[in-house]
């Protein structure tokens, strides 16, 4: 039987001379077919980063034993940091709404069309207003009354309720409540927040108007992981439109939203593919 599976690896570590020709050299000599290579070098922090994926189909290596033999042959020797990911995995989504519906609306067509490969097992939000396109899609939906004063206490059953269905990372499309601490560290680098990029000169509930009436000539939207400091994580993507004093407000919030929604989408894309890794608080993108 043919096996149509790939492994993946996702490697940083100190750069030193010969890594490349270790790892390439351990694939190929256990009969691994390369399908995917990409390498960058920081020359600041001198630290070597790379991406490499192989044919899962003639390979020698039983995959429950990769990484032991991965880490004999190449890890300890050059100080590997890594994670190895296995493309018949199906991972879990879990997305996280308030009321505005777009960045929802755009995942859940993705999802549906089968445009990518994972499960969204549930929907949470704070509000009932996206019950109905819950229901649309069918997805089980679940309402916490978040807010300031309770944060805190209902973060233990949201993290217990993503547990129980085995969710492997979130998505805050449009999630407007602090994310707390606890699903934070429950979830490092696996939750993705999308916000517009006017901050920290246009903040408040209006960003659009506030920027319409500065006159800006540039609007955009910036994806990035969730960290415990607000919206300073990682930055996974971004995206601008260009605005002139012809445009209204409602230019603004429409242009605002169409972007908002593909970066989000384009960041989860990256997630799913393995094509992001983290390093302090950047990110290496492969392409």
């Amino acid at each position: 039987m043919t096996d149509h599976r790939t492994a993946i690896l996702l490697i940083h570590c100190p750069d030193r001379e010969g890594i490349v020709h270790s790892v390439t050299g351990f694939l190929s000599s256990n009969g691994g077919n390369i399908l995917y290579l990409d390498q960058h070098t920081d020359s600041t922090e001198k630290v070597f980063f790379m991406r490499v994926e192989w044919s899962l189909e003639g390979f020698i290596i039983p995959s429950d034993e990769i990484q032991g033999r991965f880490d004999e042959c190449c890890g300890e020797r050059y100080e590997m940091s890594y994670r190895l990911y296995f493309s018949d995995y199906v991972p879990k989504m879990a997305i996280f709404v308030s009321k505005m519906s777009h960045c929802l609306y755009d995942l859940l067509a993705r999802y549906t069309a089968g445009e990518w490969k994972v499960n969204i097992p549930l929907i949470i939000s704070n509000h009932p207003d996206m019950r109905r396109v819950a229901d649309m899609f069918g997805i089980p939906y679940y309402e916490f009354s978040v807010n300031k004063d309770t944060r805190e206490e209902l973060a233990p059953k949201m993290l217990d309720l993503l547990r129980e269905n085995g969710v492997d990372f979130l998505v805050l499309a449009r999630y407007m409540q602090i994310v707390p601490d606890l699903l934070i560290d429950a979830f490092p680098n696996r939750i993705i927040n999308i916000h517009h990029s006017f901050l920290p000169a246009f903040v408040g509930a209006k960003p659009y108007h506030a920027a319409y009436e500065r006159g800006v000539k540039l609007i955009g939207a910036t994806a990035h992981y969730v960290t415990s400091v607000l919206d300073a994580g990682p930055i996974i993507g971004q995206d601008i439109a260009r605005i002139s004093h012809k445009n209204t407000v409602d230019d603004l919030v429409r242009k605002g939203k169409d972007l908002e929604k593909i970066v989000l989408s384009h960041a989860v894309e990256k997630h799913l593919a393995r094509k992001i890794l983290v390093y302090k608080n950047k990110t290496i993108i492969f392409s």
